[in-house]
């Protein structure tokens, strides 16, 4: 996988390391059970500190999105469970609040902001696994 990192953005390294992965995943461009570069590798490959992945790592490992062996590293969580659990919709919700509020204030009409997460939506369907 081909990371595009941003150093000019305002999202934090650790964040777009992260926001990718979870995309690459989505999109069926990392596969269930795929090994990722070890912390040591990819932070070299980017050109970054090595704490940075590990605390990627670290949060992806927590959400359910790798597991980490000692043998084969860190790879996609073959196991992954994609459900919409009580948990997951109440942690959805709050994110979508600062957006929609965002949207709103910046006068996004409601159509249009529905037209931008369905073509968002779809564009994992057309993409995904």
């Amino acid at each position: 996988m081909l990371l595009q990192i941003e150093f000019e953005s305002e999202t934090p390294i650790y964040m777009q390391i992260k926001n990718q992965i979870i995309r690459g995943i989505a999109t069926g461009e990392l596969k269930l059970g795929e090994e990722l570069p070890s912390v040591r590798q990819l932070a070299s490959d980017i050109g970054i500190n090595f704490h940075t992945v590990n605390k990627v790592y670290t949060q992806l490992k927590q959400e359910g999105w790798v597991v980490v062996h000692r043998k084969s590293g860190v790879i996609i969580n073959p196991e992954l469970k994609v459900d919409s659990n009580q948990e997951y919709m109440k942690a959805l919700g709050e994110s979508l609040d600062i957006i929609t509020a965002e949207a709103f204030l910046r006068g996004v009409t409601k159509e249009e902001f529905m037209m931008i997460i369905d073509a968002h939506y779809a564009s994992y369907l057309k993409e995904g696994k």
